[in-house]
């Protein structure tokens, strides 16, 4: 089993599809390889970005049992299986526990129903004590509807099965998690601008959409924080912070996925209910990524990093 240990930086991956919006694994893993050279060393697949709530319970088994080939144990991979059905999302873990190369479950607070801080341990604490493998939880607001405490956070972090969360939330909330929780429960920002401070907080890495194109900038920024050069990391995060803001000026993936197509990865369309960018929209999106206006209508380079290089 590979470890979460020495992982910063994740990327919440797309799942690519093909013309007919089949899964496209050929496409999944030159994605993957590309960014495992680039320095990213860790994957959640089937998760936001992954556009899971639109693949069905077999699609989900297909594309972990691939990812898991794909990746093969070179870094750690957290596979999405949350619901808002506490027996459901027991069961499934269990399933997804079995397939050879998924090391983590990522378990969302559940959606919909909005349940009480109450509820929220009653769920995970269920979770915990009725599967075999380890987990994340998985807390998201602005997509759930509720939002887990930092203090139901800390209760839940003694748990033998919770290992860890992937946190969209304050930086103060975030303090306040990693000063308090178990020693060994790790902390992830899901937060691409949180990036560089987070880890500054005792934060374990970022769990990253932007990691798709900027890799290679992420990995270097994080380099020279460990080689105590602040200056440079700091550099390199406020030139990141409105690129990564712009990835999700229109609802995700559709901006990441778009950018990822003009550079020659062929991660296909969105599925419905998410449409992708129009032209209109991605003029949009590319001048807010100080590109050309008609750059995400053309063959883009797959380093997008030279204006850092020359600044």
């Amino acid at each position: 089993m590979a470890t979460l240990i020495d992982a910063d930086l994740l990327t919440a991956i797309v799942t690519p599809f093909d013309e007919n919006k089949k899964i496209d694994f050929a496409s999944l893993e030159k994605l993957t390889n590309r960014l495992i050279n680039l320095g990213c060393n860790g994957f959640v697949v089937g998760g936001t970005t992954g556009e899971t709530p639109t693949l069905t319970h077999d699609e989900k088994i297909d594309l972990y049992t691939h990812f898991g080939q794909i990746v093969n144990g070179r870094v750690p991979v957290i596979a999405g299986t949350g619901s808002n059905n506490t027996a459901e999302t027991i069961s499934f873990t269990n399933e997804v526990a079995k397939i050879k190369g998924i090391d983590y479950a990522l378990v969302v607070v559940p959606p919909y129903n909005k349940p009480n801080q109450r509820s929220m341990i009653a769920h995970f604490t269920a979770v915990n004590d009725n599967v075999d493998m380890p987990i994340l939880i998985y807390n998201i607001p602005g997509r759930t509807g509720v939002k887990m405490e930092k203090e139901t956070i800390v209760q839940l972090s003694h748990l033998k099965n919770i290992k860890g969360i992937k946190q969209c939330a304050s930086l103060e909330e975030m303090e306040y998690i990693i000063e308090n929780k178990d020693k060994d429960f790790q902390v992830f920002t899901g937060e691409d601008t949180q990036a560089l401070t987070a880890r500054l907080l005792g934060a374990n890495g970022v769990i990253s959409v932007a990691s798709h194109i900027y890799t290679k900038e992420m990995r270097q920024m994080y380099n020279s924080l460990y080689e105590g050069n602040y200056p440079a990391a700091a550099k390199i995060q406020r030139w990141l912070t409105p690129k990564m803001q712009a990835l999700f000026m229109y609802p995700s993936p559709s901006p990441i996925k778009a950018v990822l197509n003009a550079q020659g990865l062929k991660v296909g369309g969105c599925r419905l209910p998410i449409v992708s960018l129009d032209d209109e929209e991605k003029e949009t999106l590319a001048k807010a990524l100080g590109l050309n206006e008609n750059a995400l209508m053309q063959k883009l380079p797959l380093d997008l990093g030279k204006e850092l290089e020359n600044d």
